[in-house]
């Protein structure tokens, strides 16, 4: 596809050559350049007007040029490669009082604190290294709902899978209990690697994940982590001896919540993972 030029700034590939902006693989970029793409990816978010957009890793800002164009008023973008912020700082130029520039970690940034709790949608073309952690991290907060209303993000393909699989499939694990116990997530279309640059090995995937309301059965942060950890540690064993890590004596714990001992973590559905842990608690 070609690049759409109607913000009137320079294609992105002239960018990068005027700021010498080679993707660094030590943290993990790959850059998207058609603005027609990543106009797509914003709009998955749906109306960008009346909230913060939070977007982690611009980069020469692909993604940050197309959540502009797509109506964002309060753009926040966390980017902690330094020679890429006079690139951002061309585009905050051409869309003024709309583009907020941090450089930093997003591991290490009180996100929460830079929206001041206004609603916010976060939208990134995640880095490669750290996309797992920082979404385990907007999952799991302490008190919920959390301060987003909704994640759209690239993943790898095979991470994507893992974030919308159900029971019994080979995908099903730890990050999917995280993912589905109090949110929606869905896999929305195919990134190919010709769209990057420079291309990756692998196929990625956009998804979209909306905050649901807390479960009616809802354990604490740090139960249900510790439980599906242990359950899916040792996925291939029954749940019985998967989780004598936990506890001595599993079984009881496992009648109350209604999970047959015999039974493997990959059988239990998410509902069951909430039961577990809330057992584990009141025990």
């Amino acid at each position: 596809m070609s690049e759409d030029k109607s913000d009137g700034l320079p294609p992105l590939r002239e960018v990068i050559k005027k700021f010498d902006l080679g993707a660094k693989k030590s943290l993990g970029q790959n850059f998207l350049l058609d603005l027609n793409l990543t106009r797509k990816i914003a709009r998955v978010g749906g109306d960008l007007s009346n909230c913060f957009v939070l977007e982690v890793g611009p980069g020469p800002g692909g993604l940050t040029r197309a959540l502009l164009m797509e109506g964002a008023t309060n753009l926040i973008a966390i980017e902690m490669d330094r020679r890429c912020l006079p690139a951002l700082a061309e585009i905050s130029d051409a869309y003024p009082g709309c583009l907020t520039v941090i450089e930093g970690d997003a591991l290490e940034q009180d996100i929460a604190a830079l929206t001041k709790g206004a609603p916010t949608k976060i939208i990134a073309n995640l880095p490669y290294n750290v996309g797992t952690a920082l979404l385990v991290q907007w999952l799991t907060p302490p008190v919920w709902p959390p301060f987003w209303q909704s994640l759209t993000l690239m993943f790898q393909k095979e991470v994507a899978q893992r974030i919308v699989a159900s029971p019994g499939s080979k995908a099903y694990g730890r990050l999917a209990v995280l993912s589905q116990w109090r949110a929606t997530p869905q896999l929305v279309f195919d990134v190919a690697p010709t769209a990057f640059v420079p291309p990756p090995k692998v196929t990625s995937a956009i998804i979209h994940i909306e905050a649901a309301p807390e479960p009616d059965i809802a354990p604490s942060v740090k139960m249900i982590e510790r439980v599906s950890q242990a359950a899916f540690g040792q996925r291939r064993k029954m749940l019985r001896a998967a989780l004598k890590q936990l506890t001595p004596q599993p079984e009881p714990l496992l009648e109350a919540a209604g999970i047959a001992p015999t039974s493997r973590a990959e059988e239990v559905d998410v509902a069951g993972f909430c039961r577990l842990a809330r057992a584990f608690e009141d025990a």
